[in-house]
């Protein structure tokens, strides 16, 4: 998330620092599914040994054709779920910064991608307006945009959770009044 609190500006910069996938809840998640996956394979281990590896229930009692082998494609399955997780949280996927700088005339969004860092540059004329998107409903979204010349919205803030409406409001608006273009959405 494009924070307001933190903006570093000078007269000609403002730079701003965006979230990426390290955050509490990705990390509680990835742990839920790490814990489950090996959960499951131990129950799927104790069918086929007889032995029970967990120290709650009786695994072992289990047979090994069908609930074992379901069990065991359960862990695998949740697994490889959970080294996904870890490695993107390892990465810190999303992770970035907004830079605009008026005495270069251009705006650099940087992010970190799965492979590669990923920077856009655009020059501070093209862009027309910045644009704040707030739907609410079933897959709320808040998010800030520049409604770039010639290209699609070039989103600002981060993926997830959705930014508090005041804070979405005062950094757009900050933003605006910085580049001098005008606030769309509000």
């Amino acid at each position: 998330m494009a924070t307001p609190a933190a903006p570093t500006q000078a007269a000609d910069l403002l730079e701003q620092s965006v979230l990426g996938s390290r955050r509490l809840s990705n990390v509680l998640v990835a742990s839920v599914v790490t814990t489950g996956g090996v959960g499951f394979a131990l129950t799927s281990a104790s069918s086929f040994f007889g032995v029970d590896l967990l120290p709650i229930g009786h695994p072992a009692e289990l047979a090994l054709v069908p609930q074992g082998l379901v069990m065991g494609l359960y862990g695998l399955a949740a697994i490889l779920l959970s080294t996904y997780l870890w490695v993107v949280i390892a990465i810190d996927v999303g992770a970035g910064s907004n830079r605009f700088d008026r005495a270069s005339g251009s705006a650099t969004i940087s992010r970190q991608g799965f492979r590669q860092k990923i920077d856009v540059q655009i020059p501070l004329r093209d862009i027309q307006a910045v644009k704040v998107d707030v739907r609410d409903g079933l897959s709320p979204r808040r998010r800030i945009a520049l409604r770039v010349q010639g290209r699609r919205d070039m989103p600002l803030t981060q993926v997830g959770e959705p930014m508090p409406l005041a804070d979405l409001e005062l950094s757009g608006a900050q933003l605006a009044r910085f580049l001098g273009v005008p606030l769309e959405g509000v």
